[in-house]
């Protein structure tokens, strides 16, 4: 059985916080073993919790922020676009992806795609 909409909305409100402010582990605790992370699309895809926790301690330790702009949900899958924004000394570096992530019956994240390239990270 699908998780409910709520389930997923709380999931995905919990990942967007996570990622900008909490360390790699408390990221990947929200996903299902099994899980899978493509970010961006077209690279290689992770399978393992340790390439995953890999992939996200590059970022834990900065000085981020994020907003959940658009958020749909159909079924067991969810797509959103938010904005990661990341304070890096006197530069701020902002990406606007759009992921799209499906989820166990327990709304834990069984994959996630998140859709972006180079040309999207703004630089001020």
């Amino acid at each position: 059985m699908a998780p409910s909409a709520e389930v997923i909305r709380k999931t995905v409100d919990a990942y967007i916080e996570t990622v900008a402010t909490g360390t790699a582990a408390q990221v990947v605790a929200l996903y299902a073993e099994g899980a899978t992370v493509e970010d961006p699309v077209g690279s290689d895809v992770r399978t393992t919790r340790e390439s995953i926790l890999e992939f996200y301690s590059v970022i834990e330790n900065f000085d981020q922020e994020a907003h959940l702009h658009t958020l749909r949900i159909a079924g067991n899958e969810a797509a959103f676009h938010f904005s990661l924004i990341t304070k890096l000394g006197e530069q701020t570096l902002t990406i606007a992806p759009i992921d799209v992530m499906t989820f166990d019956d327990d709304g834990k994240i069984l994959s996630m795609r998140a859709f972006w390239n180079q040309e999207d990270m703004i630089s001020a």
